[in-house]
């Protein structure tokens, strides 16, 4: 199979001969093999797995997303991912990576609160002007 992953920004990962790939769903995980009738899955956010001879097996942490198989061709679709051979690796990058995401949340919160309380204030001056 050929299988492509992209991100909102960039084609992630892009890579033929896949001889399997395992992705979860709401409903649990399926597996795919080169033969599967086409088919098009809503993925939940997990571990999604890939298989080829060149790379042994690629675990991706996956964001929520889209699979759709039509063919030798497999294209997903996720928010985010991050790639590793252990998930023991995996599982620690996908920590740093929420870390960060939550420092760059309060980030974005403290400049909207910023913005909404100069708004306010330029709002109260010209009330006061009227």
């Amino acid at each position: 199979m050929n299988l492509k992953v992209l991100l909102p920004f960039q084609v992630f990962a892009d890579k033929a001969n896949v001889s399997r790939i395992v992705a979860e769903t709401r409903d649990g995980s399926f597996g795919l093999l080169p033969h599967r009738l086409d088919c098009v899955a809503a993925l939940a956010p997990g571990i999604f797995t890939y298989e080829t001879t060149e790379d042994g097996t690629v675990y991706l942490a996956v964001d929520e997303g889209v699979l759709v198989k039509t063919g030798a061709d497999v294209l997903v679709s996720v928010r985010s991912a991050i790639a590793g051979s252990d998930l023991g690796e995996l599982h620690e990058a996908v920590k740093r990576e929420y870390l960060t995401l939550d420092e760059h949340e309060k980030d974005v919160r403290t400049a909207v609160e910023k913005m909404e309380g100069s708004f306010m204030r330029n709002l109260q001056e010209f009330n006061h002007e009227r």
